[in-house]
Order: structure tokens, then sequence, then C-alpha cells
């Protein structure tokens, strides 16, 4: 049996775990954002927008399930600042879909899920890739045989 530590602390995942949870967050993504197509107006909404007319219960209901898209990242080893930024979407995303008449067109618009699976792929994508900035990538100007040379960033 697992203890509490190993549930809060993610643990090193396989390839082939990765693999099968960015499916199922990747189907659950597109099932809450875009799983239905209107044809009056041409666009996709998903289960996210239809769940935010039921007052109160589907809201919380549709946003408890993308706080598990933000869990399983935190889980697959995904960086705090990063988990920040699918909290902001999730928090706009909230913050549209209380507004009673409003919140279900912009909930239609805002795809947070699939912003956050984006943001999910691009840190998995710079794992594979060997990419591990350090903490001090972007305040230390970088030294050309000997000489200070100016950030061009």
């Amino acid at each position: 049996m697992p203890s509490f530590r190993s549930f809060v602390r993610p643990g090193p995942a396989s390839a082939e775990t990765e693999a099968a949870v960015l499916q199922r967050l990747e189907h659950l993504s597109v099932f809450l954002d875009s799983a239905f197509r209107v044809p009056v107006i041409g666009t996709r909404v998903g289960a996210d927008a239809l769940l935010n007319v039921v007052p109160g219960f589907g809201v919380l209901f549709a946003k408890s399930l993308s706080a598990y898209i933000i869990w399983e990242a935190h889980r697959l080893g995904v960086p705090r600042r990063t988990l920040a930024k699918m909290l902001t979407n999730l928090g706009v995303d909230f913050g549209i879909s209380i507004v009673p008449l409003a919140g279900w067109v912009g909930d239609a618009f805002f795809r947070a899920n699939l912003r956050n699976l984006n943001l999910l792929k691009a840190h998995l994508h710079e794992r594979k890739a060997g990419y591990r900035p350090h903490a001090g990538a972007r305040t230390a100007a970088p030294v050309i045989d000997g000489q200070w040379v100016r950030n061009p960033a």
C-alpha cells in the first residue's frame, strides 16, 4: 500500500505511464472543451460549457474535473511555475463560469483544459529533450572569451 508521502510527492514516472496518463488527460480535455459541434455557430463546445448551465453543482463538478488535470500534471513532475499557469487558467475559467449568461458563452471560447494540456505537453517535450534550466538561467550574462556580453533577451 502506498504511503501518504508517495501520494503527495510524485515519483519518477515511466514512459508508458506518462503516455497512458497523457492520453487519458487528452481525452478528458477534449471532452470538457470541444466534444460537441454546434451547427448554428460552427464552433465546438464541451461538457464544461454544458455543465455550467446547471447552477452551482455543474460549475463545481466541471472545475473539479479540470483540477484533476492539474493534479495529474503535478504527479508527472511539472514544475511549480507551470502549475501556477495551469491554476491561473483554471481560475480565469472559473471566473468566467460563475457569471450566469455571459459565462456560458465565455466558456465556449476560453478553453482552459486544452490550454493546460498544451502546457503539460510542452513540459514533457522539454523534459524528453533534456532541457533542464538552472536557477540563474535568465539572470546571468554569458561570458565569451573572458568578456561579459549583453543578453539579447
